[in-house]
């Protein structure tokens, strides 16, 4: 199937040998070669479609986000233009990271501006909890020692996200990698752009507050993928893991199965409401994750209760070292000549002490 991307189209499906919409008589393909199947997302500024590349044999997936801002106003429509054009240049430059989404073509056609990228086939950690539930301790070490690499790119660029959330994290089928999506929201953190105020963008359950202030900051990112983790490993929206009342996150209460102290450490340091209490670089976040220490980092273990079924024996010794040991304590402790005084207790003892050691078992 082929589908219009002409906004008001009242019969967009049309079959996929055609070029041309039967309905509106819109032009079909994208380039002479990008053509969209489906709608699978829209948002406040534009929609996204899965489409094929017509112009290779294998005719692989791609997705085409097309703009389309839904917001009024000249202020508003001049700042939609702007971040999705910053969408298609953070991706042309991040898109060389093997978990980032490469940037296949961005163009202006009909008077309408697309991007096309690479296609992820695979479900975002939302839809994972959906189907499996609450993720475990051992799975949130192995999102975040997978995610925190591609974060650290993207900052190493000076790029900040600014909307880590479930939904924007995508593990690919191919290989169980974790992908980060959706940049239209990325900022490039200069230093003109950090020290001014800008507009408030992300998910509100999961935006950092400066963030919400409109100044966000690498931490802000830090934030954000912390409250992911509480969300998988609670399963709960992260607004009602928040006591706002007296400001401290209470995700622990909620858990299915017991977190380490260490884990436990680190996601409240991610999530610190105050800037300069929480991460500031991601090298800090896996320098504590694979630091190992046994009081933080293992679950306590429960305490065997199986005895045994068959009584232990006394191990009884006859070693000579034995009979050595005996004669020197012997000797150090009765006459200077070595001999036992008659009557001795020690003596007495001693031997006692003798005939112990050489009963059978």
């Amino acid at each position: 199937m082929s589908y219009c991307l002409h906004a008001h189209c009242s019969k967009p499906e049309n079959p996929d040998d055609v070029k041309f919409c039967l309905t509106c008589g819109t032009k079909l393909l994208l380039k002479e070669r990008y053509r969209a199947i489906k709608p699978i997302g829209q948002g406040g500024f534009g929609r996204t479609f899965l489409a094929v590349d017509e112009d290779k044999p294998s005719k692989p997936p791609c997705v085409i986000k097309q703009f389309y801002p839904q917001a009024q106003g000249t202020n508003t429509a001049q700042k939609a233009i702007e971040l999705f054009n910053q969408e298609a240049v953070q991706l042309d430059d991040l898109g060389q990271h093997p978990q980032i989404p490469e940037l296949l073509a961005y163009f202006t056609q009909d008077n309408r501006q697309y991007l096309v990228q690479e296609f992820i086939n695979g479900l975002n950690l939302h839809q994972e909890l959906i189907k499996n539930g609450v993720f475990n301790e051992d799975k949130i070490r192995l999102l975040l020692n997978d995610l925190l690499p591609v974060l650290q790119f993207c900052h190493n660029k000076k790029v900040i996200h600014r909307d880590i959330k479930p939904e924007n994290i995508i593990r690919r089928s191919s290989d169980n990698k974790l992908v980060i999506v959706d940049f239209g929201a990325a900022k490039s953190a200069t230093a003109t752009a950090l020290n001014q105020t800008g507009t408030s963008i992300g998910s509100p359950e999961y935006v950092a507050p400066e963030q919400m202030r409109g100044k966000a900051i690498f931490a802000s990112d830090i934030y954000s993928l912390g409250v992911t983790c509480i969300n998988l490993l609670t399963g709960r929206s992260p607004f009602d893991s928040y006591d706002s009342h007296n400001g401290v996150w209470i995700w622990q209460h909620f858990l299915k199965t017991p977190v380490s102290q260490q884990l436990t450490n680190i996601i409240n340091k991610m999530v610190e409401s105050i800037p300069s209490q929480r991460y500031q670089k991601v090298a800090e976040i896996i320098q504590d994750l694979n630091h190992v220490n046994p009081n933080l980092s293992q679950k306590p273990k429960q305490p065997s209760t199986t005895l045994p079924t068959t009584p232990i024996k006394p191990v009884i010794a006859r070693d000579p070292a034995i009979e050595r040991e005996l004669q020197e304590m012997k000797t150090q402790f009765t006459s200077s000549q070595g001999k036992p005084q008659a009557n001795d207790p020690i003596e007495k003892e001693l031997q006692e002490m003798k005939a112990k050691f050489r009963q059978n078992p």
